[in-house]
């Protein structure tokens, strides 16, 4: 007879990893199973290296705002990240989360673009965003000294001729989501949390009580087990969809997701390293989808200091990078067949900028690195292969950003989509709350606010509540002010 718990957690990211710290907060005595397929926890889009390590605040993002006069994305995006932001300050003043500079570091965010057109469109974005409270400091230039020190190996021989120009942000920041991941799992299972890796679930079935019933098998052996759970969440990337179907909620139908692979050049080398103290982002190529939008990053992983540059798409039909060669097939259902038939006829440009990809080769990438980075050595960098991001289609649509797909009574929820993702982690799993246990959450409320004080309040419409949220959280998480 299986055993009944109140929460199961299908996934062992930065998701489930908040999800389950904010339960533990507000319902102590609650018990709670996480699942993860993998022998530890964050080894998929978590890990460090599988991703930019963006702390994602629209600060440099162009796809954030593709309309120069129009903020308001740009600034939603922004006043998600300093509900992240607030929430890990609080865990670290609780001791739930390690010094900050284990996983959080300061790291300017850049915009850097050429030619007349996106030019005056950049001027355009700073003219919009610099009155805005949660983008002061942004900065514009067009003048090569002033861009070169901010970032010298944006300038260093680059031809004359070309219009260009920069923005910055110093308040940026790069962040090591595997880091916070196990940070926040290590202080779970401190608290009784059972966390089963190497078991992965392969169904889910409602039972005649309410509760579900999770079936899943351990990797090494294959001996089967189950589990009930009154709660169930999913946040397993990729493999969440697979695992939302098996589940049969009406709510699912009409989704699928689109598989897309990445990799980077990477390098340590010091000297590289010292001249490079930030994330510049630039635009995206035509028909690249946003997440494909090229940027150079300073990266702190473990206390060592490199730079990515990327991404360059890759294609794998598999929903994670240990997922299935079968995954993009055995999504497909009657429900769902046409709405991504119209997505592959529509999305030519997309189809055609992935083949490009897939045809460049590695000296084509340096090339591609040397428009950011115009004496770049190809000797000095490495290919390393990133993450797989699921882009979520529905209704023949391909689209931007996470998706949370919960049931009507709120007995289960899981994510879809991928950026801003992890950035946004804290707002994502208040909605899940909100939508899931809505007899509960105005009870819960008072303590959620004490983790993220501004939580229910928009921080952009007042300048002073803005500055002083920022201020206190730059001081706890050892971050300029």
């Amino acid at each position: 007879m299986s055993e009944t718990v109140d929460v199961v957690l299908i996934g062992g990211g930065v998701m489930s990893a908040t999800l389950g710290t904010l339960l533990k907060e507000l319902q102590p005595d609650w018990k709670i199973v996480a699942f993860e397929r993998l022998g530890e926890v964050a080894q998929e889009s978590s890990n460090p290296w599988n991703n930019a390590g963006t702390g994602h605040a629209a600060l440099c993002e162009l796809n954030y705002m593709p309309n120069a006069d129009d903020p308001a994305k740009a600034i939603g995006i922004n006043e998600q990240f300093q509900l992240s932001r607030q929430l890990w300050a609080s865990l670290v003043e609780r001791g739930i989360l390690d010094a900050p500079s284990t996983f959080i570091n300061a790291t300017p965010h850049m915009t850097f673009v050429q030619g007349e057109k996106d030019v005056a469109y950049l001027k355009r974005r700073y003219e919009t965003l610099k009155d805005q409270p949660l983008f002061a400091g942004i900065e514009y230039s067009e003048d090569s000294r002033v861009i070169h020190k901010w970032a010298p190996l944006l300038m260093e021989k680059r031809r004359k001729g070309v219009p260009f120009a920069a923005t910055r942000v110093p308040s940026g920041t790069d962040v090591d989501f595997g880091a916070v991941t196990r940070q926040l799992f290590d202080h779970l299972v401190e608290r009784g949390l059972d966390l089963r890796l190497d078991s992965e679930v392969r169904k889910l079935r409602r039972q005649k009580d309410g509760t579900w019933e999770v079936r899943y098998r351990h990797r090494v052996g294959h001996t089967p087990g189950s589990v009930k759970a009154r709660f169930v969440f999913v946040g397993a990337g990729g493999w969440a969809i697979k695992v939302l179907q098996s589940a049969r909620i009406p709510e699912i139908k009409g989704y699928g997701v689109f598989p897309i692979g990445g990799q980077f050049l990477k390098t340590t080398n010091p000297e590289l390293v010292a001249k490079h103290r930030a994330k510049v982002y630039s635009q995206a190529a035509v028909g690249a989808p946003p997440m494909s939008v090229p940027h150079l990053d300073a990266r702190m992983v473990d206390g060592e200091g490199s730079l990515l540059f990327g991404p360059f798409a890759t294609f794998s039909p598999k929903f994670l990078k240990t997922g299935s060669v079968l995954d993009i097939v055995q999504q497909v259902r009657l429900g769902n067949i046409g709405s991504m038939l119209k997505v592959a006829v529509t999305n030519l440009d997309l189809v055609k900028y992935l083949v490009t990809e897939l045809l460049k080769t590695r000296s084509r990438k340096i090339d591609s690195l040397r428009e950011f980075v115009p004496d770049a050595d190809g000797d000095d960098w490495e290919l390393i292969q990133a993450g797989q991001r699921a882009q979520v289609m529905k209704g023949g649509k391909l689209q931007f950003g996470t998706e949370v797909v919960a049931s009507a009574d709120g007995s289960i929820a899981g994510l879809l989509g991928a950026s801003p993702g992890a950035s946004t982690a804290a707002p994502i799993m208040l909605d899940v709350l909100q939508r899931c246990f809505p007899d509960s959450f105005e009870a819960w409320k008072p303590r959620l606010q004490e983790l993220i004080p501004t939580f229910g309040t928009a921080l952009n419409g007042d300048a002073q509540a803005a500055t002083a949220s920022m201020s206190a959280t730059a001081e706890k998480l050892g971050l300029p002010a």
